[in-house]
């Protein structure tokens, strides 16, 4: 056999090993999302006022449900009536699991904790302490502990006045926090600065973005179709342009679209890419231009996270969440890209490889994104 026969056959091996692979990690994606979920997040604000402190949590309904059930009649719906008869026993729960401790003193609630509902499946529970601290306040969040591995508390402690003296991640292996106060004594410890608080959400950006698997498939998708360098980035611009515009515009309550939308829309932006692909096949023109609308919708999904943890432009500190989520987000995609761009380069630019790379390969982002849109619709 001659020597172009020879790589033929090897190139083609090649091309039946490449796509044997990715279609095994397609199918390993699918069950590590059926069965995975991503960290949990809450948020615990705290509010120092003259008379005492006001604490304020907030948790997904998931996440309290396994310890103070509410489908009382076990029919597997929760009524709006057994929402509000579980309210004494979660107000309850929180209560023995959240640490305050004023000035030395470990206090009690001055009444049953406040709880509430909003539309998004959160719990908010209120707390009122006395007296108000002068030296140092001690808090703990006991309640992380009961948690999956991975969930994430957001601590903001405020000033009377409304500056932000403390923010800082809570997890299981850390749930404490200090803040010393003016004329504080040798019993002051070293708080997390404004460092600190970039670094936890400059981490969490990227721990979204890696585990943010209807992204990445996204992202992959659209850049299927690129053979070198500047496509890519064209697209890759694009992208992170059009969501960090509405991942702002959502921390900063200036547009707001529910999750209820937003999660099937990005499902469907998966399998129109993939189809797009399928029908146009390479160098589709107008690309960029897809990818900043289509980004647009994913920024709202990004800014779900923020919107978890309470975060919003009523705070005060909205804007280094912000600028460090945001950052590290990019920093995840760039990475992820970086690992990515190279494999699929080498398989567009060999003409024996590349149609059935990017054929089936598409195929399989529809149907992943066809499944996503289905379960965040007729399933939900």
């Amino acid at each position: 056999m001659n020597t172009v026969g020879i790589r033929f056959i090897r190139n083609k091996y090649y091309a039946r090993t490449w796509l044997i692979q990715l279609f095994a990690i397609f199918l390993l994606l699918q069950c590590h999302c059926a069965v995975a979920h991503a960290p949990g997040l809450s948020s615990f604000d705290v509010q120092l006022q003259p008379t005492g402190v006001d604490v304020r949590l907030t948790f997904a309904l998931q996440n309290i449900e396994a310890f103070a059930p509410m489908d009382s009649d076990l029919d597997a719906e929760v009524s709006d009536s057994e929402r509000e008869a579980a309210k004494p026993s979660i107000a309850k729960l929180l209560a023995a699991q959240l640490r305050v401790n004023i000035d030395g003193q470990d206090r009690e609630p001055v009444s049953a904790g406040q709880v509430s509902f909003d539309d998004q499946n959160n719990a908010h529970v209120e707390f009122h302490y006395q007296p108000a601290p002068h030296q140092m306040l001690v808090l703990q969040s006991k309640f992380l502990s009961l948690l999956a591995d991975g969930h994430q508390q957001y601590l903001t402690v405020n000033a009377p006045a409304g500056e932000i003296l403390l923010e800082k991640m809570l997890a299981k292996s850390d749930n404490q926090a200090s803040v010393e106060l003016a004329g504080a004594n040798q019993l002051g410890t070293a708080q997390p600065g404004i460092l600190a608080a970039f670094l936890d959400f400059f981490k969490l950006g990227v721990e979204h973005i890696v585990t943010g698997y209807d992204h990445l498939l996204f992202l992959f998708a659209l850049l299927a179709v690129t053979h070198s360098f500047w496509p890519a980035i064209k697209i890759i611009t694009f992208f992170t342009i059009a969501h960090s515009i509405t991942l702002a515009c959502a921390g900063l309550n200036i547009i707001e679209l529910p999750s209820s939308f937003v999660e099937p829309f990005i499902a469907a932006t998966i399998v129109y890419v993939g189809i797009e692909n399928l029908v146009r096949g390479d160098h589709p023109k107008g690309r960029h231009w897809l990818t900043f609308g289509f980004g647009l919708i994913h920024g709202f999904g990004f800014a779900s996270v923020l919107r978890e943890m309470e975060i919003s432009a009523g705070d005060t500190g909205i804007l280094l969440p912000l600028l460090s989520f945001n950052l590290g987000i990019e920093t995840g995609q760039i990475a992820v890209a970086a690992v990515v761009l190279p494999l699929i380069w080498w398989l567009n630019n060999k003409p024996e490889i590349s149609t059935k790379f990017l054929k089936v390969c598409s195929l399989l982002v529809s149907l992943m994104g066809a499944y996503w849109f289905v379960e965040r619709t007729l399933l939900s």
